[in-house]
């Protein structure tokens, strides 16, 4: 019989190994690098990134003139869901463990089952903190000649790039690799 307890008390840690990486997974920085491209004058293309940028909540932090960059910042909020989603799943697998020690170390008596209070709040806090944070993007004209087409170098966060880049396609006539659009990451 110790055995089993034994096996279950290593799938158990497993268990913890997993959302403990899941954890790292849903707070990582996707920050990415394109560039795209717009037989649109420079100008227009700016004006017309930037107001949507700021339709979506990033607020113009100004730039840099001389290196033609402009910047904007976001504050990215982490999803309600997603915190009680994690927590419920701490306390799960903080419950399951202590059982599972409850059983291999009876002298312990309910004590393990203590776990679960500390695991569930932990793994929504460790989410909500990580995952709150500011996100930067960046816009660099990197080609702005007569008769040639705009190259902006955008420096921001997977997801929006992406939004970007599907959303403003053809008002802004944007095309780029499709890197971001067919990569699985």
């Amino acid at each position: 019989m110790q055995n089993v307890f034994s096996s279950t008390l290593l799938l158990t840690f497993l268990l913890a190994v997993g959302l403990v990486f899941f954890l790292r997974a849903a707070s990582k920085d996707r920050t990415t690098v394109i560039d795209v491209f717009s037989p649109l004058p420079p100008l227009v293309l700016l004006n017309g990134i930037s107001v949507w940028l700021e339709d979506r909540g990033w607020k113009n932090e100004g730039g840099d003139p001389d290196k033609q960059l402009l910047r904007f910042n976001g504050n990215v909020a982490s999803s309600p869901f997603m915190a009680v989603f994690l927590s419920v799943l701490g306390g799960l697998g903080s419950g399951c463990l202590g059982l599972v020690l409850s059983q291999l170390f009876p002298q312990l008596g309910w004590w393990p089952l203590l776990l679960a209070l500390i695991g569930s709040p932990m793994a929504g806090i460790i989410y909500k903190k990580r995952s709150s944070r500011i996100e930067f993007l960046e816009l660099k004209l990197l080609q702005a000649e007569e008769n040639q087409p705009s190259v902006l170098r955008l420096r921001a966060h997977r997801d929006e790039l992406i939004a970007m880049e599907l959303e403003l396609a053809e008002e802004l006539k944007l095309s780029s690799d499709g890197s971001l659009l067919s990569s699985p990451i």
